[in-house]
Formats: structure tokens, sequence, C-alpha cells
């Protein structure tokens, strides 16, 4: 059972997703990630997009925290399961409808008019399985989405190479907390 750690919704508990097919984001990682990005003020109105969302929690956290509107989208139907239970939670607690829960896959939603035009920033923690090749592609895909100065972030294994960062994207900082390492890019159009 995952939580929401700060904000309007702070302490709402969160379904996880059963199994082990998903590896949801460690508070502590949440946390140092979450203060990073008020640190940097790219929360509040903030445009959402949290690709291989698992349970949500790092979507609805930022929802939690302000972001305006946050879109949730995995393919696994178990997980999309509990994405739409923690959207509903969280969307209550929230006291407007923020989030909103989409079953697709990374590389075709991102192709698609069904999950918006245009983000400020996105989660992206793909399986660790995912080769570099294919994290790429989505990078790709995913800038044409992106507004000017938008955040990227991506969660991978500590062992994982630095990503192939699509044009217009610069990494900004990498952490690595436990098992986990997290990469914050910026996104520059004009760089394109």
């Amino acid at each position: 059972m995952g939580r929401i750690i700060a904000g309007v919704a702070g302490g709402l508990s969160l379904a996880s997703v059963p199994g082990t097919a998903t590896r949801p984001t460690t508070d502590r990682v949440k946390e140092a990630l979450f203060s990073r990005l008020e640190a940097w003020d790219v929360l509040a109105e903030a445009r959402v997009l949290d690709l291989f969302a698992g349970s949500g929690g790092l979507g609805i956290e930022a929802a939690s925290r302000g972001a305006r509107s946050v879109v949730l989208v995995d393919q696994a139907e178990a997980a999309v399961k509990v994405c739409r239970a923690n959207a509903k939670t969280a969307n209550q607690a929230i006291g407007k409808d923020v989030v909103s829960v989409h079953r697709a896959n990374a590389k075709t939603v991102l192709e698609s008019t069904t999950i918006g035009s245009s983000f400020t920033l996105v989660f992206l923690d793909p399986p660790y399985l995912m080769t570099e090749d294919e994290l790429g592609e989505i990078l790709e895909r995913l800038a044409p989405r992106l507004e000017p100065e938008a955040t990227i972030v991506v969660e991978r294994s500590r062992r994982s190479p630095e990503p192939q960062w699509a044009a217009g994207m610069e990494l900004l900082t990498e952490k690595k907390y436990g098992e986990a390492r997290v990469w914050f890019a910026g996104y520059d159009d004009a760089a394109r």
C-alpha cells in the first residue's frame, strides 16, 4: 500500500498493483524527487503525463501538490484497474477531477490525441527490462508533446546508463537512491 506524501491529499493511502510486475517508487525516492521539483517550481499548474504509471503514485502525488491535470498511462490491465481506483480516491480528496487514466501502449499513445496535446512535466518509470533503444524511441515520440521548458523525470535501475535524450532534451541532474537512479532533464523546443 502506497501513500501520498504531501499536498492537499497528503497522507491518503493508495492501492498497489498486485504481484511483482511493477515496482512502486519508494517513499524515500518520491520525497526526494518531489522536493527537487518543488524547488524548481514546476508543480503548480503543471500538465503532467505519467507513462508506465503502475499504481499512479507519481502522477497522483503531483496532483496533490498542485498540478492542473494529470494523465496516467499504463498498458497492463491490473495496473490500469488500480490507477482508476487511486485516481477516483485522489480526485475526491482534491475536490475536482484532476487525474485521468488511459490504458495504452506508451509508444502508440504518444502519437494519438487521446491523452491531450502538451505537457509541462513527464514521469517515465519503465520496466527495468526495457532496452535503452526502446526508451530512446519513446523519448523521441514524447518530444513533440512537450511544452517549452518542460521537465522530464526518468527512473531506472541504478545500473542503467543515461537515457538517449531526444533533440531538445538536456540532462539537468541525476541522483541515485538505493537500487533506483533518477534523471531530470529539461526541454527546449528551440533546440530541436
